[in-house]
């Protein structure tokens, strides 16, 4: 029974999505007709399908290289994000310092610093990934702090009085208690990283992608390829996301379920 209700809630979770997705895409497909909406001005949907099967090689490459310009930023500034979180937690010095570094650096609008960037480091991938990084590592510091400020003073004097070393007591219990904050942090951040990546390839893109193919659309008053940039880079948001939520799904078996999956038991365990 227990089985049946769980499988009918991953089919439910499944199921409304794909339903908004297919109401939205009628509603756009009748206001267009009813209207009698130019093409120049709105593509149809079924305009749109028609572009990304014409040009689908090419958007399926611009796809790959924003992709990656994506996941390379995003793991290095929850990476970054996360190192420089516990070094503000395990210093007050540190934290004073470079806390306010960190909310003077998110006063400055992006398309500045991406400008700047591409100045200093070219036109390559490099201020691509640092870009995207910006845009996670702020979140990500500010919520991994809460996360480790959280965890309750006497369960840390009590793993310490029972001989517990600052590693063992960081692993078993002050990293568990950064994992709801960090996930949050990064789903949040999934999506704007790709507004991230797109913003990096309009001032410094010599290698294609879809914010690249976009700006290109946009440029020729090609309504039908703009949408067509549009589908993948949201698209590209959804996967994203799914990937932060799978990777939380398989850190995190305590908010999934009743058990430990099976490779994590000897995680926890050790």
């Amino acid at each position: 029974m227990h089985d049946l209700t769980e499988n009918r809630s991953v089919l439910l979770k499944i199921f409304y999505p794909v339903a908004a997705l297919v109401l939205v895409v009628v509603a756009w497909a009748f206001l267009v007709w009813f209207y009698e909406v130019p093409r120049y001005v709105m593509p149809s949907p079924s305009d749109v399908a028609n572009h990304i099967s014409e040009d689908w090689q090419t958007l399926v490459k611009g796809f790959g290289v924003t992709f990656l310009e994506f996941l390379l930023g995003f793991t290095l500034g929850a990476g970054t994000g996360f190192v420089f979180a516990v070094l503000m937690d395990m210093s007050r010095t540190v934290r004073g310092i470079l806390y306010p570094i960190l909310i003077l650096s998110q006063a400055i609008p992006i398309i500045a610093i991406s400008a700047a960037l591409t100045i200093w480091l070219g036109f390559g991938l490099a201020p691509k990934l640092v870009i995207v990084a910006l845009v996670v590592f702020f979140p990500v510091v500010v919520n991994v702090l809460d996360g480790l400020a959280s965890v309750d003073k006497d369960v840390l004097n009590l793993v310490r009085s029972m001989g517990a070393s600052k590693i063992s007591t960081f692993r078993h219990v002050k990293l568990p208690a950064t994992y709801s904050p960090l996930f949050s942090a990064l789903k949040l951040s999934a999506t704007f990283s790709v507004t991230g990546a797109v913003i990096a390839e309009w001032t410094a893109s010599t290698s294609g992608g879809i914010g690249a193919y976009l700006l290109q659309a946009n440029s020729r008053l090609n309504t039908a390829g703009t949408f067509s940039a549009i589908t993948f880079l949201a698209a590209l948001g959804i996967v994203s996301f799914l990937l932060v939520v799978a990777v939380e799904y398989l850190l995190t078996p305590w908010k999934s379920g009743h058990k430990a999956r099976r490779w994590s038991r000897s995680y926890w365990q050790e």
